[in-house]
């Protein structure tokens, strides 16, 4: 960190200097003092760290600068987190402030009925993955929530609908528990040149087995017909598309974890996409 004090008194000492000085540039070295991190390789296998005993894969290709930006982002604020055993991990908690003010930036988000510019866009995509990680882990799920409609990011790689994730603060949450006997250490790996996001979670393997089972999408509906829009900011005879079209369906799986003939999740995650409109805006200026 650095020593703003000391800091303060280089800047205080190099000031009577500048007006006689014939140098355009003065440079200070800003003094840092080491800080020890809280956890040490000594104390590593206190956690009970050992193995890897989840993973999340989802791909992003085709999002806007401004939606990659957000995806790095958030993931790293995830990277690096331990759960402790019998914790309750909040997505929001983790992530905090979603906002300009905080370092995002403007891509698509679904509000109020349609897809629009929005702070954080993207960041779904960091919960969805993790959505995957705790699936494959066999950790409890106690919150989670579908997409109004179906996002094709979270189909890509040969994903079925509804292993997606929505996070909206402070309503709409991913809360996982750690029911394991040690820590969980969340990893997270973000690729911005092929476009992927990975979490591994590390932790103690107690031998659980986690299936998904009976995963169903039916009930494929179409999109309705495009809107236009007048927009009297766009030049005459110019078209932009706002929003884009997804065939509405329903999806549901079986989530079971065992572990020695012992039934530790058996629940039905459902989803309801419903279809979505393409929209556009014709100028009439």
């Amino acid at each position: 960190r650095v020593n703003r004090e000391e800091a303060k008194r280089r800047f205080a000492n190099l000031l009577p200097a500048i007006p006689a000085s014939q140098e355009s540039t003065i440079v200070i070295p800003v003094p840092v003092e080491i800080i020890k991190p809280t956890l040490t390789t000594d104390r590593v296998n206190a956690f009970g760290i050992k193995e890897r005993i989840g993973r999340g894969y989802s791909e992003f290709r085709g999002s806007i600068a401004g939606r990659v930006h957000n995806v790095v982002l958030a993931a790293s604020r995830i990277n690096g987190i331990l759960i402790k055993p019998g914790q309750t991990f909040s997505f929001n908690d983790a992530v905090g402030d979603i906002s300009a003010a905080t370092g995002y930036q403007s891509a698509y988000i679904i509000k109020e009925g349609r897809t629009v510019l929005g702070d954080g866009g993207g960041v779904c995509q960091v919960s969805t993955t993790l959505f995957r990680a705790a699936l494959n882990a066999g950790l409890p799920v106690i919150e989670r929530r579908a997409h109004a409609y179906r996002v094709h990011f979270y189909e890509d790689g040969g994903f079925k609908a509804g292993l997606d994730a929505t996070v909206f603060s402070p309503s709409v949450d991913l809360k996982i528990k750690n029911d394991t006997p040690a820590y969980i250490l969340i990893q997270a790996k973000t690729d911005t040149k092929n476009m992927t996001l990975t979490f591994e979670l590390y932790g103690s393997s107690d031998g659980r087995r986690s299936e998904i089972l009976n995963h169903q999408v039916w009930g494929l509906t179409p999109p309705p017909p495009p809107l236009y829009q007048d927009d009297p900011t766009l030049p005459k005879g110019t078209t932009k598309q706002v929003d884009w079209a997804a065939w509405g369906a329903q999806a549901s799986f079986r989530y079971k974890v065992t572990r020695n003939g012992e039934v530790l999740q058996d629940q039905i995650f459902s989803s309801r996409f419903q279809p979505w409109q393409a929209v556009y805006l014709r100028g009439t200026l």
